[in-house]
């Protein structure tokens, strides 16, 4: 069995493990990732003229990852050696390097500048586990793939604090227990699930993430910030002529609500493709050996996907859904992977006779002790996750408790019961300009923040138990998120459709301003709001919508829109908070 391979990139470093982690700090620099980490550190070095250079007395400098210079292997041994010697030891010991720790305080001052170069890359650790019918690591081995990451992280920072305490004399009077090691890691096996074989038998080699764990708070910088154009249908299978990589593929098993999904990825994406565990249920040991309902594959090879960036195709013979995304640049974006698993989730829960809503649901349970469940439905940028954060603003003033179901997208069903909503994700994925400093802030500990420096700032945060996700509630009130019109007497922050005709005209017609989250600008428009499948399979879905919302007026649920006007200048927070009150007030019975 051929191994993994470890790498580093100009952000990225990735750790590949099959058995135990080195023991002695010194051996931290005798590993390939550290002398590129070096090598990349004397390069931005060499970018800034800095002062520092002189330290490394006329050694070349100039190399790269896969070939380090001079300068920078002498200064991986010279650390390794501060690790257990004080540096007069060092330069009697180690001659070749005796120049180097010359200036003591000064080489000190250049470890720190390295260890802050280390912790802003994105760090990976990929642990190989090993199975068989019988064990699975979802079940055991937890203990020793969170271990391997504590010592990782241990071992780091100690060979950090040793080498300065060589240099300066005395040990830091101030411990910062800042996190040094992996902030994100997987253990990855090779798992046998219900391949329904043919073109999906490929698949097998390809190994499956079954445990995860991150170290917030984590920050990513994709090279986008936003998502652009339409997932395509074709009817050509994409695993046709498709050849893997098993060394470079990985895949994620995956809760879409209900439905069991095998994410792949180029692990060009890791750092997108392990975000997910922030929003989807990582799937058990059970569902990850079963047969999936979709399968996305994340970095295809471009002359396998045409002119298109992103497809999806409905495999009739195993009745499974595939998505495809290109390998590009363009697709650097998380929005890419949530939307294509969303896009999958709609086309199968239509042609199951469900109906899928691009918007929000929360259960709200009120201090008087009354209960209530609120879909709103819109578009990106409509308003709907920040009607739900303002709820959590009046929490104080109107909330025992509240319950995201979901916060994108979910499906509805008609039964005896009443109409139920269904969510997918167990997290959001929101722009960091839309939720209060209070909420971005007290979550800092558990999200994955994504270009925090720019237009279009992203987090990913938990917010859901998948119990909770998957429950099926009872809508009270299915509102459109009208996001472009002030609110005036003819038009209050609420109202509400007397028939299922007026309904389906609004939701149908799917208006927002659009708030610059995709490459769209202005008053769009967008077939009930939701181009992630319903809009592609308008045939199967506008007979749903009709049933559906039929169905709601018969159940005595009450239909209507709610303006939000996140779209308009200077509403952008006081909307969504005013709608937030003004539904309160409706359901308090103070209309």
């Amino acid at each position: 069995m051929r191994l993994l391979p470890g790498e580093t990139g100009e952000r990225h470093v990735t750790i590949y493990m099959t058995g135990a982690l080195c023991t002695q700090p010194a051996q931290v620099f005798q590993a390939e990732q550290a002398l590129a980490v070096i090598q990349n550190f004397l390069d931005d070095l060499q970018r800034r003229n800095s002062s520092h250079l002189r330290l490394l007395r006329e050694r070349p400098v100039t190399g790269d990852r896969e070939h380090p210079s001079d300068a920078a292997r002498d200064l991986a041994h010279v650390l390794g050696l501060l690790c257990d010697l004080d540096w007069q030891e060092v330069r009697v010991r180690a001659p070749d390097v005796a120049d180097l720790v010359q200036e003591p305080v000064e080489l000190a001052r250049l470890v720190e500048e390295l260890y802050d170069h280390w912790r802003r890359y994105e760090r990976y650790l990929i642990f190989e586990g090993r199975t068989d019918d019988s064990r699975d690591s979802a079940i055991e081995g937890h203990r020793p793939f969170i271990f391997n990451n504590q010592d990782l992280n241990s071992l780091v920072r100690e060979a950090y604090r040793r080498i300065e305490r060589r240099l300066r004399g005395h040990w830091p009077r101030v411990y910062r227990q800042v996190p040094a090691g992996a902030n994100m890691s997987l253990l990855v096996e090779r798992i046998k699930w219900q391949n329904p074989g043919g073109l999906y038998e490929p698949l097998d080699a390809i190994r499956m993430v079954r445990l995860a764990l991150l170290v917030p708070p984590v920050t990513l910088y994709p090279r986008r910030t936003k998502r652009q154009g339409k997932f395509v249908q074709t009817f050509d299978h994409p695993l046709e002529g498709l050849q893997l990589d098993p060394q470079q593929w990985l895949c994620i098993p995956l809760q879409v609500g209900e439905l069991h999904f095998l994410f792949y990825f180029d692990r060009e994406y890791l750092a997108l493709a392990i975000s997910l565990v922030n929003l989807f249920e990582l799937s058990g040991h059970d569902e990850a050996r079963a047969k999936p309902d979709g399968v996305v594959l994340f970095g295809v090879p471009p002359e396998n996907m045409g002119h298109d960036l992103t497809r999806f195709y409905i495999d009739e013979e195993t009745n499974t859904v595939l998505g495809a995304v290109a390998r590009s640049e363009e697709v650097d974006y998380f929005g890419y992977c949530k939307k294509m698993a969303l896009t999958l989730h709609n086309v199968i829960m239509m042609r199951r006779g469900r109906l899928p809503v691009h918007g929000a649901m929360c259960h709200v349970g009120l201090r008087q002790g009354r209960k209530f469940n609120v879909v709103i439905v819109g578009d990106s940028g409509a308003g709907k996750s920040e009607t739900l954060e303002a709820f959590r603003e009046l929490a104080d003033e109107y909330l025992s408790d509240m319950t995201t179901i979901f916060d994108d997208m979910g499906s509805l069903q008609l039964s005896p019961a009443g109409l139920l909503g269904y969510g997918t994700e167990i997290g959001a994925f929101v722009r960091l300009d839309d939720l209060s400093p209070g909420y971005a802030f007290g979550h800092f500990d558990r999200s994955i923040f994504m270009n925090p420096d720019r237009g279009n700032a992203r987090v990913v945060v938990p917010l859901t138990d998948y119990r909770e996700v998957i429950a099926g509630y009872p809508v009270d009130l299915l509102l459109y998120a009208n996001n472009y019109e002030h609110v005036t007497e003819d038009a209050p922050v609420v109202d509400f459709f007397t028939t299922p005709e007026a309904a389906l005209e609004v939701f149908r017609s799917g208006y927002r301003a659009a708030k610059g989250t995709t490459d769209e600008r202005g008053l769009v428009r967008t077939y009930f709001a939701n181009p992630f499948g319903a809009d592609q399979l308008r045939d199967l879905h506008e007979p749903l919508a009709r049933q559906y919302f039929e169905g709601a007026f018969e159940r005595g649920v009450r239909v209507g829109q709610i303006r939000t006007r996140l779209g308009i200048e200077g509403w952008e927070r006081e909307g969504p908070l005013e709608a937030a009150k003004a539904l309160f007030k409706l359901v308090l019975g103070e209309e």
